[in-house]
């Protein structure tokens, strides 16, 4: 299965929403990546046990089940997380992209590649819709977080 969709940073007709420059978008990515725990509910801890000059190897311990990703990054552009198959999971990816249509417009994509089937039965369909929708949710928390971030590194 294939997902994807935007999430928009910057409202420049909202006056209410704080405006965040690329750079804090990236630093807040680049947050996720070193530590995720606050960004994946449920997560213990997260432990980078190899760093490369292109990627970097992490282990994410959920207590239950530990997984390896690989994560590569595109300066102030992408991060792409690949789930490495395993016993406990059957790998995928999430590519996380800064996408700025016009200057300070910011949104953010996140395209997810999962092993669920292309042609799902109606059964696997609710599955898969509800796996959706649990996505967009913690994409709309890794934003928050990510706002978070940001306000409290301004007001240091």
């Amino acid at each position: 299965m294939n997902f994807e969709h935007l999430i928009q940073i910057n409202d420049l007709q909202n006056p209410l929403l704080e405006t965040l420059t690329r750079d804090q978008l990236w630093q807040g990515l680049l947050h996720r990546v070193e530590d995720a725990t606050p960004f994946l509910p449920g997560l213990e801890s997260c432990t980078i046990v190899e760093r490369h000059a292109d990627h970097l190897l992490r282990k994410l311990d959920f207590g239950a089940a530990v997984i390896h990703d690989r994560v590569t990054l595109h300066e102030q552009h992408w991060v792409r997380f690949d789930i490495l198959p395993g016993e406990q999971h059957a790998g995928g990816s999430l590519t996380i992209s800064i996408e700025e249509p016009e200057p300070a417009v910011l949104f953010l994509r996140f395209a997810y590649t999962t092993t669920f089937a292309a042609n799902p039965n109606s059964e696997e369909r609710a599955y898969i819709d509800y796996i959706k929708s649990a996505y967009h949710q913690s994409d709309v928390d890794c934003v928050r977080v990510i706002r978070t971030l940001a306000t409290s590194n301004t007001q240091q």
